[in-house]
């Protein structure tokens, strides 16, 4: 009987195994991004998944475990979502401030982990295919897939930001057409290494020979270093720093705790520290000041009564100031342009807003149930998703916080003239992890639109970047801080910046013509040999 019971655990055992190990290969590639920063493990992390979801079609295991796998992966790097635990400071009691955190953890994990699970559902009946046919239409589906998600409210974790800020060469990949060209490169080369794998595994019980294993390893090997190689030759590209183009920015970090936004006390501090940092770096001969977002938490109508616009009417420098504006009974978080003569002469109103954070999705059924997160009482709306943010030095592309996540917001105003990026953003309710991968956003933005990047935040990391992707500065983290950087204005259009996300759809394309010509020449062959 005894052995019997443990003959039973073991098959039980045996049967998780595969879920287990799809689950713990999640975890690593979500351990590639901060804090971790383990950015190697992508060129592997998908190995196990494959295999097992292709072998899962042959028999071996009954359901692909890829849903394990994306929760892994999701929920590891996402981690830092729990950093708005307590919300306190919002009115929010401790119970449904976790109850709130933890649905938003889960719900994204989970979507993560629906949407491998498409992917697998692919993959498996690709089983009786050629493996390069399979590493062709798993690239292609993973990349159509991510691209479909980030068209949605809710996009963060792509493959592709698992390389940034450490692997520079092989993000400047997305010049060509963006993020999806790293995605495509990560899926291909962990294809390869896995379908070199699974034949292996198939030649100990045929007589095929061993080339064939040697044949896919190298192709993974020399596909790897071509496309360093390519990223590397637009890497080594030297940067036009034209004297004409300078822009001398200052930024002004200033470390006001989110738990004091709603308080007067609070305020207070904003506009002392803020006006203190723009004056301080008028005096150094800057020509603009950049601040975060909400830098100071108040209404379009009343910033003209600030110390801060006193300040910039004084002297007399151009000021970016992060605040609230109207529309109607509702409000935006904007980006306003203040001239030397302290005029507003531009606004720029943040368009992504964060689920559950910024508006309730579905509001009229979950109103109810769901509190605002908003330090403001009344209804928060997004801008349009067409803006342009003209300034005194020319046009700029702007974004707010979460926006830095959507590749699309930053090509599309470089192609309609954007000449620098500023960045302004509040990451003060999370942990550090989550405005280092907040950096590693804008650095790919900055890559793939070859554009200066000025960033601005209210505890950290503001940053400045250059078109390499290199960090010129970064603050510390929870420290009040003042910086002065010169930027360039470029007016260069990267071949992503020209015609988008070209690469997605042809992959898509290629790959289903090649599967449906195989499958017309297998007919064929059928009907030819009954």
């Amino acid at each position: 009987m005894q052995k019997k019971q443990n003959k039973k655990q073991g098959e039980r055992l045996i049967a998780l195994l595969p879920y287990l190990i799809a689950f713990a290969s999640g975890i690593l590639m979500g351990l590639t991004v901060a804090p971790v920063g383990a950015w190697l493990l992508a060129w592997i992390a998908i190995v196990p998944l494959w295999v097992l979801v292709v072998t899962s079609a042959k028999g071996k295991n009954k359901f692909p475990p890829a849903f394990l796998w994306g929760i892994g992966f999701h929920g590891v790097a996402l981690f830092w979502i729990t950093g708005i635990h307590p919300m306190t400071w919002l009115g929010v009691p401790w119970l449904p401030s976790l109850a709130i955190t933890l649905f938003c953890w889960g719900f994204i994990s989970v979507l993560g982990g629906v949407f491998l699970t498409i992917w697998a559902a692919v993959m498996v009946r690709l089983a009786g295919q050629k493996p390069w046919l399979r590493v062709l239409i798993g690239t292609a589906v993973w990349c159509g897939l991510e691209s479909l998600w980030s068209a949605g409210p809710l996009w963060w974790s792509s493959l592709a930001y698992t390389q940034s800020p450490h692997n520079l060469v092989i993000v400047h990949l997305g010049q060509l057409s963006g993020p999806n060209t790293v995605t495509a490169a990560i899926v291909a080369v962990n294809g390869l290494i896995a379908e070199a794998y699974i034949n292996r595994q198939d030649i100990k019980m045929s007589s095929v020979p061993m080339r064939f294993v040697n044949k896919y390893l190298a192709t993974a090997t020399g596909l790897l270093i071509t496309l360093h190689l390519i990223g590397f030759i637009l890497y080594s590209r030297p940067i036009a720093q034209v004297p004409e183009a300078a822009l001398k920015v200052g930024i002004v970090q200033g470390n006001i705790p989110n738990r004091l936004l709603r308080s007067s006390e609070g305020f207070r501090r904003a506009q002392e520290n803020y006006t203190n940092g723009y004056l301080t770096l008028a005096s150094q001969g800057v020509d603009a000041v950049l601040t975060p977002e909400g830098a100071l938490p108040i209404f379009q109508r009343n910033l003209l009564e600030t110390a801060l616009v006193a300040a910039v009417k004084e002297k007399g420098v151009v000021a970016w100031i992060g605040a609230f504006g109207e529309r109607g009974d509702s409000y935006t978080i904007s980006l306003f342009t203040f001239n030397a003569q302290g005029e507003i002469v531009s606004r720029y109103d943040k368009s992504k807003l964060v689920p559950l954070g910024e508006y309730i999705p579905f509001e009229g059924i979950l109103g109810k149930i769901v509190q605002r997160l908003s330090p403001l009482d009344a209804h928060q709306v997004a801008g349009s998703a067409n803006q342009l943010f003209d300034t005194p030095f020319g046009r700029a592309i702007a974004s707010i916080c979460y926006e830095s996540a959507f590749p699309e917001q930053f090509r599309r105003q470089a192609a309609a003239g954007g000449q620098f990026i500023v960045s302004s953003s509040n990451d003060a309710h999370y942990t550090a992890s989550m405005p280092f991968q907040h950096h590693a956003q804008d650095i790919m933005r900055a890559i793939e639109t070859d554009r200066w990047s000025a960033r601005a935040t209210n505890t950290g990391y503001s940053a400045f970047v250059d078109p390499h992707g290199k960090t010129l500065w970064m603050s510390g983290y929870n420290t009040y801080e003042t910086h002065a950087e010169t930027i360039y204005r470029r007016q260069t259009k990267t071949l992503y910046v020209r015609w988008g996300d070209w690469l997605t759809p042809l992959l898509l394309i290629s790959s289903g013509g090649a599967w449906l010509v195989i499958r017309s020449i297998k007919k064929f062959n059928n009907v030819g040999n009954p």
